[in-house]
């Protein structure tokens, strides 16, 4: 759904895949107009104007942010999603496209030029989404209203008011499914339908939140849960207007939406896995390319580089292999991996367990690779149990922009009899630290940047930042043992078969049958999770590309530092340097780290 992821280190092991990047469009970079700087604060300032408009439109726009900013004004509201709305949306991101675009980048300061460049950037990208007709399939296995009572996950209830305007948001679901169900009628009649496979796992979604009593309907549960600070007679009276609102409005309404899903866009979704089957598919598959990606890397040649990955990866796992005398290939011992009792917990609670004490081992080997750590904590906690059956193995909620939230790993524990051991480590070091909690609540204190960059969501970045640092795990003293290494180069070989599979399947034309066999054959996840990953991309074109396309440009740029530094390469200060300005397109970050290189050249050079 495209809407507005045993041994030292070395990456010497991996030889460098140089990703220079031709730029989408490049307005990062250009020159500095020396004796200007009466222009330059003027156009900075005009630059800075054109942020804090296009900021506050958003807040009035999306009402389910301004929460992270203390405000909870927007508590009650959802974003409307109207096919009117949307088209206005479009009128007000044209505006803001023309403001930006009449600003000469050369004229700029280097930071301001970072931020007008990532802004447009931004910018283009709903308009050409849109354009290409993506907003019209806003629904996939994991995204939809189906899965709307999962905001209450991120709300705060403390207050009677917090509860009503969970009650108001309620209220407005009705309406809200109606909006949903225009922009599908509006895809069915522009040729811009899901796939049937992804579509029919929707009908039974929407069955489980249509239960057979209002207690247990999972948009209950904030009041099953009650706050003490809640007089009781007001908390008996707000759960019975929960329980009639569900009963006489929710339910009936999701059985309506669940029968048109059922009855009419199901039928009319399309048969093939891949966008590319349908009219103008593949040039919408090429932009989700470049915007995923952040790089002008064709579909062709980042198949290449996945097959080129997979090969170099399955080398390394067939020495692991041949280490612990398995007598076998690699399928046998793969099988053997996702088949043997030795290396699964037998119940969620001791998964749960798992993941927990991993968790506590990370926190105190962050000042080997790190300077500057961030301020806010995290925890882990159950994947909800509505969602987990459908649902990829873990997932990353990040802190709130004040820290009164903290960031919250979410890890699965569906079935634990497919969650193998060997990789709670790398999914750890993933999902929480040093990856995606380290980064994202670093970049929530750069208190200097714009908002919009502290919240950078770049994919490329930050996907790539958290698969880079899945390899970080060997200087964490992690990955110890042959199966935990075999599970963090599983995840590595799982994040390149994704570069097979997603061009595959959406530009060359791949059955869903092909990618799984592809995927099975080359990683020891199970077939469970193999499936809900092939599903998941997809649903999602292109999102799956981002991860190992950002890591190679991180290994990249790693790997000519330490040559041109050695011995006085610092590992804590280019890591404080690549995390530093968030989360930016890779063009952004090369142009970034070479020049950070050539100041640590010239200062070991001297005066």
């Amino acid at each position: 759904n495209y809407a507005g992821a045993g041994c030292p280190l070395n990456f010497g092991s991996v030889k460098p895949m140089h990703l220079k990047i031709k730029p989408l469009n490049r307005l990062i970079g250009g020159f500095f107009m020396l004796g200007a700087s009466t222009i330059a604060h003027t156009t900075d300032e005009a630059v800075g104007k054109a942020i804090a408009e296009h900021w506050a439109w958003s807040l009035d726009n999306y009402p389910e942010m301004r929460l992270g900013y203390g405000d909870r004004s927007g508590n009650a509201s959802w974003t409307d999603i109207s096919l009117a709305s949307e088209a206005l949306r479009q009128e007000a991101l044209s505006a803001f496209s023309q403001q930006l675009g009449a600003i000469e980048p050369a004229s700029l300061s280097s930071e301001v030029r970072l931020n007008r460049s990532m802004l447009l950037r931004e910018i283009n990208d709903e308009r050409t989404a849109y354009e290409q007709g993506l907003h019209l399939m806003p629904i996939n296995m994991r995204s939809g209203p189906q899965h709307a009572h999962g905001m209450a996950e991120r709300l705060p209830f403390n207050t009677e008011q917090d509860y009503r305007d969970w009650l108001t948001r309620l209220q407005a679901l009705p309406h809200r499914l109606q909006q949903y169900q225009e922009l599908l009628t509006e895809g069915m009649a522009k040729n811009r339908v899901q796939a049937a496979i992804i579509i029919q796992r929707v009908p039974e979604q929407i069955a489980r939140v249509v239960t057979a009593t209002p207690e247990a309907s999972p948009f209950y549960k904030a009041f099953a849960e009650i706050s003490d600070n809640i007089d009781p007679a007001v908390a008996t009276a707000l759960q019975a207007e929960a329980k009639t609102l569900i009963t006489e409005q929710l339910n009936p309404a999701y059985r309506d939406f669940g029968t048109f899903i059922k009855d009419s866009y199901l039928p009319a979704s399309r048969p093939e896995p891949g966008i590319g089957s349908l009219e103008g598919g593949k040039a919408a598959y090429r932009f989700l390319v470049q915007h995923f990606t952040t790089t002008d890397l064709s579909p062709e040649a980042i198949h290449q580089i996945g097959l080129d990955e997979v090969a170099r990866i399955r080398g390394e796992m067939e020495a692991v292999i041949a280490e612990v005398g398995f007598d076998g290939e690699l399928a046998a011992f793969n099988d053997f991996l996702r088949t043997a009792p030795q290396f699964y917990y037998d119940t969620p609670e001791e998964l749960l367990e798992g993941y927990q004490a991993v968790a506590k081992r990370l926190d105190p080997e962050l000042v080997k690779l790190f300077g500057k750590l961030p301020r806010v904590p995290y925890g882990v906690r159950p994947i909800p149990d509505e969602i987990a059956p459908d649902t990829t193995t873990a997932y990353y909620m990040p802190p709130t922009p004040d820290g009164k939230r903290p960031g919250w790993y979410y890890v699965n524990l569906y079935k634990p009899e497919v969650r193998p051991k060997f990789e709670i480590e790398v999914l750890s070091v993933h999902e929480s630290v040093p990856g995606h909690h380290l980064q994202i609540a670093l970049a929530g204190e750069l208190t200097d940047l714009p908002e919009f960059r502290r919240r950078s969501g770049v994919t490329a970045f930050v996907e790539g930042w958290g698969l880079y640092s899945e390899r970080l795990g060997y200087d964490m003293g992690l990955y110890q043992d042959p199966y935990s290494r075999y599970g963090q180069l599983v995840y590595d070989m799982w994040r390149a078969v994704r570069l097979v599979v997603d061009t595959g399947m959406h530009y060359f034309g791949w059955s869903r049958e092909r990618a799984i066999e592809f995927f099975l054959a080359n990683a020891a996840k199970t077939e469970a999770d193999i499936v809900n990953e092939i599903d998941r991309y997809i649903g999602w074109p292109g999102q799956a590309l981002a991860y190992k396309i950002g890591q190679l440009k991180m290994l990249e740029l790693r790997g000519e530092a330490e040559i041109a530094l050695g011995e006085r390469f610092d590992i804590r200060r280019f890591h404080d340097h690549l995390l530093g300005a968030g989360a930016i397109p890779l063009d952004a970050l090369e142009s970034r780290m070479d020049a950070w290189l050539q100041q640590e050249v010239a200062a070991l050079a001297g005066p």
